[in-house]
């Protein structure tokens, strides 16, 4: 099968080449498909996505996509919300998971935020209403907070889990965040076997902290999504662990949480484990469960030895080597 790959900016395309790697070394029916996105596309075309791209994922629904960079206070929006937008992958599913031999306080974490993806802040609606006072549209639709309620109670269902938790500020907010508390009660009804929980934004981030694996699945609308899921790849030793998955109807485009990590583009010591997980989300999805597992457990493996992983675990070894180590596991 044909799906799109979008090696982004920075450490991106050393860390899709592992992907590349491991997947034929898996012997899997995949062809890339290899499109440019991101700032260092832009500065040489002026153009944030390769033209083709688009129509691309249109005609194929998958995609994998590295971490893009998007400028700070000027420029193109983000490629991420470009892309959530006009696929409507209204569902970003992020996975936290412990793993054992990494430097972390915590211990056998295992949660899942699931993030609306289409509105809020995300929107993008700002504008200046003199020189000296901006203003930015909160936008939350009671059909997109139903949207999102019903896919993670089925998301909890389908994965055996007990408890889902939305994350809010409905006490400040009371229109916006009040709306999706009304869909999520409204939601929560029609899954009488699954525990309902609502807890206030900054009392959740408190409550990460202290006591993380009283926490199953967690809903929020799209900004606390975005936060609270970075907080709990803290739990777990930092972002390169962090898989996300872009769902929507029709499409779907899994990629690495973290950032393009420009300082250390190009020298071959990336780790490229949060995008070689986000690939086992992709293949779970596409009917490999027995495929998805079986590299993570060898990615497991590796980085529990400690031999061959690289400098941001302890290690010394280079994305090259620590992809091999893989590979030999598998």
């Amino acid at each position: 099968m044909k799906i799109v790959l979008i090696p982004g900016d920075g450490i991106g395309p050393e860390i899709a080449e592992s992907v590349k790697n491991i997947s034929q070394a898996m012997k899997l029916d995949i062809d890339w498909v290899t499109f440019q996105a991101g700032a260092e596309y832009a500065q040489t075309t002026k153009e944030v996505f390769e033209p083709g791209l688009v129509e691309a994922i249109k005609k194929y629904k998958w995609a994998l996509k590295g971490p893009t960079a998007t400028p700070i206070g000027t420029g193109f929006r983000s490629v991420n919300v470009a892309l959530r937008q006009q696929f409507d992958t209204y569902a970003n599913v992020r996975p936290i998971r412990s793993f054992q031999g990494i430097d972390s306080k915590y211990e056998n974490i295992d949660l899942v935020i699931i993030r609306e993806n289409t509105e809020d802040l995300y929107k993008g609606i700002e504008y200046m209403v003199n020189e000296n006072m901006a203003n930015g549209v909160k936008l939350i639709t009671r059909e997109a907070s139903e949207k999102i309620c019903h896919y993670a109670f089925e998301y909890a269902r389908i994965n055996h889990r007990h408890k889902v938790t939305a994350i809010h500020k409905a006490n400040i907010m009371k229109l916006t965040d009040g709306l999706f508390l009304e869909a999520f009660r409204s939601v929560a009804k029609n899954y009488p076997d699954i525990e309902a929980q609502e807890v206030i934004v900054d009392n959740m981030c408190m409550q990460l902290v202290l006591r993380p694996e009283t926490f199953d699945v967690l809903v929020a609308p799209n900004l606390y999504g975005d936060i609270v899921s970075d907080l709990c790849a803290g739990l777990i030793g930092g972002l390169g662990f962090a898989p996300s998955g872009n769902i929507g109807d029709d499409y779907r485009i899994y990629e690495a949480v973290h950032g393009s990590a420009p300082d250390i583009a190009k020298k071959n010591i990336a780790n490229p484990s949060a995008l070689l997980l986000a690939f086992a989300l992709m293949l779970e999805d596409l009917g490999m469960p027995n495929e998805a597992q079986h590299l993570r457990n060898a990615l497991a493996s590796v980085v529990e030895e400690g031999k061959n992983v690289t400098l941001d675990i302890g290690g010394t070894a280079s994305t090259t080597e620590f992809t091999q180590a893989i590979i030999e596991k598998l």
